[in-house]
């Protein structure tokens, strides 16, 4: 459950890896919570299991996965969402999150996040495949914006985009902040624009991390530390929506947890400000949730 926290408080969260287990069982890390890549512990045991379950007992968690599909023309995996149901039960998540993408076709696994036409009969088909998933899953989705790196020509913005489907699916928002700026980067849109015209009332967490800039595009690698102009416009993403649980990502080049632990102290610096000032201005947005 999610219950309602105060406007001044920030809960940030960090991505558990494989390489820092170790660190959160022996010592109690100054973190918030947790997310885990719900496509790697889908097994009935092993160490990773072994270790989620004594990490679980000490920090929330959210579910994140890579591979649910939903905007594939394929049948929905029944199979993989049988598998997710079983893990959100023994660990009980705070979120199960995914990525408004497709992942494959035919059956075929493309290990990849592709994205979608931004029309609205994308739209109606995609929202409709995510009620199927959530009453599968007996609760709501969070869906992941992505990184894109070519710009279409659509009917709609992929904020419109991602705005209708979660109206018409009523699931929840995760909004990528690193996803936005590198997307603006390449497609030239204007990243504040993008998170004004969300819903505040659908977003349910924050993803942060870093990309590599190539100076004419950037890659969504999340193997650097994240950027003066991500953190910039994470304070922005804080100011419009309020005290929303925060993830810092980090899949490659992982250092200590030491390192990360910094880059998890600034994300709650900057959030305790922004909203320590918008309390002090009465202008605070409607507090979201902080998980336990």
């Amino acid at each position: 459950m999610i219950p309602l926290s105060s406007s001044s408080q920030a809960f940030v969260g960090l991505g558990l890896r494989p390489e820092h287990f170790q660190d959160f069982i022996s010592n109690k890390q100054p973190v918030d919570w947790v997310e885990v890549l719900t496509d790697n512990y889908l097994v009935p045991g092993g160490k990773p299991l072994y270790f989620l379950d004594r990490i679980r007992a000490d920090y929330p968690v959210a579910m994140h996965g890579v591979a649910m599909n939903i905007g594939s023309l394929d049948p929905l995996d029944y199979e993989y969402l049988r598998q997710v149901r079983e893990l959100a039960a023994r660990i009980e998540p705070f979120i199960i999150s995914d990525h408004l993408c497709w992942t494959g076709s035919s059956q075929q696994r493309l290990y990849d996040l592709l994205p979608l036409p931004y029309t609205e009969e994308a739209a109606q088909y995609v929202a409709q495949r995510i009620l199927r998933v959530q009453d599968f899953l007996g609760r709501r989705l969070t869906l992941e914006n992505l990184s894109a790196y070519l710009e279409s020509s659509t009917s709609m913005t992929e904020w419109e985009f991602i705005g209708e489907i979660a109206r018409l699916a009523d699931c929840h928002i995760l909004v990528d902040v690193n996803n936005i700026y590198v997307s603006s980067r390449n497609q030239g849109f204007d990243p504040i624009e993008y998170l004004r015209a969300l819903d505040p009332g659908r977003i349910r967490q924050f993803h942060i991390a870093g990309h590599t800039d190539f100076g004419d595009h950037c890659i969504d690698t999340h193997d650097h530390p994240v950027c003066d102009a991500v953190w910039e416009l994470y304070a922005e993403a804080v100011y419009l929506f309020g005290s929303i649980p925060t993830l810092l990502e980090r899949d490659d080049q992982i250092p200590e947890i030491e390192v990360l632990l910094l880059e998890v102290e600034r994300a709650r610096k900057i959030a305790a400000i922004t909203l320590a000032r918008l309390s002090e201005s009465d202008g605070r947005p409607t507090p979201s949730g902080a998980p336990r």
